[in-house]
């Protein structure tokens, strides 16, 4: 439990924290644990407005988390609330205005708003206090709520949030509001990138590419604990990794229309210029700037390449195309793709999460496969064209899985 003195002190590099963080759904996650730990509180969840709405984010519960077994997450619904008067959420969103409640089972009468009981019925949960603050942006528009719950005393009593708490929440509510929208104006940027490619390649939607990253996240996060890596570089990877996997087909921006919406099958020579999006892709981000541009790098030359060494495009220059020294292809033979552990592990990752998301999902030329089809698919391919021990991690995660998929569904794109 933080101090006075330690509450400041950490206000004081917080921008600085989150501003790290480049990616939207990591840092909802950020904030969501910072501001528990700033008041000692034992649950929280963030909104994000969009329109009339508060679209569910993010949650956090430690009580419910204890309850699970180790290494095991909680898996939250996905669900909006009206921007109104009625809800707690609604209210602080539709006023601006900050709701401080001692205990959310005593509200009076005369209230607008109410307390809804259903997740608590549900979970065993009791929910007593709760602080609901407005996310605002510098034009003093509400981009989402932060809700933070049952606050606890040095021994992990529940109580009310005190005016300390108020008011440090509200500096907190500040400094979150600033990286939010830095966040969001990112993901804005990424998304029109990916209608770019939608306008060419029609597969190629908002939804799609947000449940890849989802996907290709709680794979990389299982196999970086099995690993033993160190907490804070997981989460940086995430963060880099999550804004690779969006962008992974980017590169068919280059590839033309005759291609790409074509109704029958391709032919040899088109399928081999179909290929070629993967190193357009990769092109787009070599003047690297940042660890996100190598991430998108990579992620967009490497998800095409098979474990057996089937895929493509092998061992090749972005720039030129070319193959790099010493993997030339035999004479008048194909470009052998990488093999193994010489595919980096963000390509391997997306590798599954994308085919398993175009095996679930409707195509102009195809209905969607039912879940024991595609996971079938998935299981056969491992050791062939999947990393054998991610497909494993995946088929463990398949609840989360599930969860991404009800999240971004193609009408949230």
């Amino acid at each position: 439990m933080l101090n006075e003195k330690q509450k400041l002190d950490t206000l004081m590099v917080l921008g600085i924290e989150l501003n790290r963080i480049h990616d939207l759904d990591i840092l909802l996650e950020r904030v969501l644990t910072r501001a528990r730990q700033f008041v000692n509180a034992d649950a929280g969840s963030i909104y994000i407005r969009e329109g009339s709405r508060l679209n569910f984010a993010h949650s956090q519960n430690a009580t419910l988390q204890r309850r699970l077994p180790e290494g095991e997450k909680l898996i939250y619904s996905t669900f909006s609330v009206p921007v109104d008067q009625k809800s707690i959420a609604g209210y602080a969103a539709a006023t601006g205005k900050m709701l401080s409640i001692p205990d959310v089972y005593q509200l009076a009468p005369t209230k607008s708003y109410h307390f809804d009981k259903k997740f608590d019925e549900a979970s065993g949960y009791v929910t007593r206090s709760m602080l609901t603050i407005p996310l605002m942006s510098s034009k003093k528009d509400v981009l989402g709520i932060l809700q933070i719950i049952n606050a606890q005393d040095q021994e992990n009593r529940i109580q009310a949030f005190t005016r300390t708490d108020e008011k440090v929440m509200l500096h907190f509510a500040g400094i979150a509001s600033v990286a939010l929208e830095r966040a969001q104006m990112t993901r804005a940027m990424i998304l029109r990138m990916i209608r770019m490619a939608e306008m060419r390649d029609p597969k190629e939607t908002g939804a799609h590419v947000n449940r890849v990253a989802g996907f290709s996240l709680e794979i990389y996060e299982q196999w970086a604990k099995r690993r033993g890596i160190d907490r804070k570089e997981i989460d940086k990877t995430r963060d880099m990794l999550h804004m690779g996997a969006m962008l992974h087909d980017v590169g068919k921006v280059a590839t033309s229309d005759l291609i790409l919406k074509k109704p029958s099958p391709l032919s040899f020579e088109e399928y081999e210029i179909m290929k070629r999006h993967t190193i357009h892709g990769a092109r787009l981000f070599s003047n690297l700037q940042s660890d996100y541009d190598e991430a998108a790098a990579i992620v967009a030359l490497n998800h095409h390449e098979k474990w057996d060494g089937s895929g493509y495009p092998g061992h090749v220059d972005p720039m030129t195309g070319k193959p790099l020294t010493g993997h030339e292809p035999p004479s008048g033979g194909q470009m052998p793709g990488k093999k193994g552990e010489e595919i980096p592990i963000f390509g391997r990752i997306v590798a599954i999460a994308d085919v398993f998301d175009a095996l679930s999902s409707k195509r102009s030329y195809k209905e969607p496969w039912d879940e024991a089809r595609s996971i079938e698919i998935i299981s056969q391919g491992a050791g062939s064209h999947f990393d054998p021990e991610l497909v494993e991690i995946f088929l463990n995660q398949l609840a989360f899985i599930r969860a991404i998929q009800a999240r971004y569904t193609e009408k949230s794109n």
